[in-house]
């Protein structure tokens, strides 16, 4: 009988986790796990509660609305992550849902997130997400902005920018862009570096990584609305 569920496969990718982590000679209790969620059902996010998971990546405000409010009422230490490109129109939501924001990637979206916070009190913590690959057609802030941006939103937000997020050109060993964001986290003195996702998180690990953002792995194909 196949034990091929979805409890199997979070331990599944665990266990690589760890075990990348040995081989990084990095503590395995360093590196956390966000499962990626985004055109799943919340019946699949609750299952993975059950299972011992609880931290989660949304890509749209909207379904992440949908889906969460209900579940932190059962699940009171559920994190949600919006790893998704953030507008600014969604900014007031987003501050309002969310626990971590990984894709702050320009100055009007810092503006829209800092009126966000004032008027809510609450901001969540802050990623800035880095076009590692500078691909015209991908969110993130560009390589060669990357360093001034940081520093301006750590003038605006102070101890609310956590990290740097990064999602590495599909046809490029990831490897340099993981190393070239690790070492960006560590210059800025930010503590979290998140990248790495389904088919190279071991890598990311390797490299620096404090947070790896696995979906389909875990969840299965997704089946957009």
């Amino acid at each position: 009988m196949s034990d091929d569920t979805l409890s199997s496969r979070i331990g599944l990718i665990r266990a690589r986790m760890e075990q990348a982590c040995m081989l990084a000679g990095r503590p395995s209790e360093r590196v956390k796990l966000v499962a990626v969620s985004k055109f799943h059902p919340a019946a699949a996010v609750e299952e993975a509660l059950k299972a011992g998971q609880n931290i989660f990546g949304e890509n749209r405000v909207q379904e992440a609305k949908e889906k969460f409010p209900a579940l932190r009422e059962h699940w009171p230490d559920l994190r949600l992550h919006l790893i998704g490109s953030l507008q600014t129109n969604k900014a007031l939501e987003a501050c309002r849902l969310a626990d971590v924001i990984e894709s702050v990637d320009r100055p009007g979206l810092v503006d829209a997130l800092s009126r966000a916070a004032d008027r809510l009190g609450r901001l969540p913590d802050l990623f800035v997400q880095v076009n590692t690959g500078d691909e015209p057609q991908k969110s993130g802030v560009p390589r060669y902005e990357a360093d001034d941006f940081i520093i301006r939103c750590k003038e605006r937000f102070g101890g609310s920018l956590k990290g740097v997020m990064c999602i590495p050109p599909e046809d490029q060993d990831p490897t340099a862009h993981f190393a070239f964001l690790a070492r960006l986290a560590h210059e800025h003195e930010l503590i979290d570096c998140s990248m790495g996702m389904s088919a190279d998180f071991e890598t990311a690990i390797m490299q620096g990584a404090t947070l790896v953002r696995v979906g389909t792995a875990i969840f299965g194909n997704r089946s957009k609305a």
